[in-house]
């Protein structure tokens, strides 16, 4: 099954008010091309998870800038003062989640489990109103997995069947988001053909890729 598809077709499918989750720290390994053709189509109300939203016109934050967010889950927003300024007037909601504790949850979610027990966060607000556990004496706060609507990944390299091989440090959050949305889409610098890609070189199998975005001829 062919899952090429043109940028514009794979955005339009995402819904006024989904959750995305979107691979990335501060720009590094995000998905550029599908975020310009969301700000392009105007696709708004959206609840973002991500490490960050980067800082005002990269990545993330062009989302942020175009004020198509509602609600952000993040492990930090410090970098980006477009993200706190519309925190602080009330039009963006912000939940921050220590970044250990953000990829686990992912993890959780990405493979089925209940949730995850950490110390990190024990005896401070990040605590409040969440469920705890004492285990040899020791008290463990009960992370509930996070999943999203679509994952939108980034890769150095695919091949025609949708395995992923990411670039270094890029790979971060990708891999775990890939697993862990009802849909995932994926964007790669090149395309190459089956067999190409070393399989010990693949970060996400093709199995959890639903559309590779098509690299396009450049105009002019």
């Amino acid at each position: 099954m062919c899952k090429l598809t043109r940028l514009a077709e794979a955005i339009a499918g995402i819904p006024i008010g989904a959750t995305l989750m979107i691979g990335g720290f501060m720009g590094v390994g995000t998905p550029e091309r599908m975020i310009d053709e969301i700000v392009r189509q105007g696709t708004g109300e959206l609840t973002v998870i991500a490490n960050d939203t980067a800082r005002p016109g990269v990545g993330i934050g062009k989302l942020i800038d175009a004020r198509l967010v509602k609600r952000v889950v993040a492990s930090h927003i410090g970098t980006n003062a477009e993200t706190q300024r519309q925190m602080i007037a009330g039009d963006i909601e912000v939940e921050l989640i220590p970044q250990g504790t953000l990829a686990e949850r992912i993890r959780s979610g990405g493979h089925g489990l209940g949730g995850v027990l950490t110390a990190t966060g024990v005896g401070t607000v990040a605590a409040a109103g969440k469920p705890t556990l004492e285990i040899d004496g020791r008290i463990f706060l009960v992370e509930r997995p996070l999943r999203a609507d679509f994952a939108l990944v980034a890769a150095r390299q695919a091949d025609h069947l949708g395995n992923l091989g990411y670039a270094l440090t890029a790979r971060n959050f990708n891999p775990l988001m890939a697993m862990a949305a009802d849909r995932v889409l994926a964007e790669a610098r090149s395309i190459v053909p089956t067999g190409v890609l070393p399989p010990d070189a693949v970060g996400t199998p093709c199995v959890v890729v639903d559309m590779l975005i098509a690299v396009e001829a450049r105009r002019g």
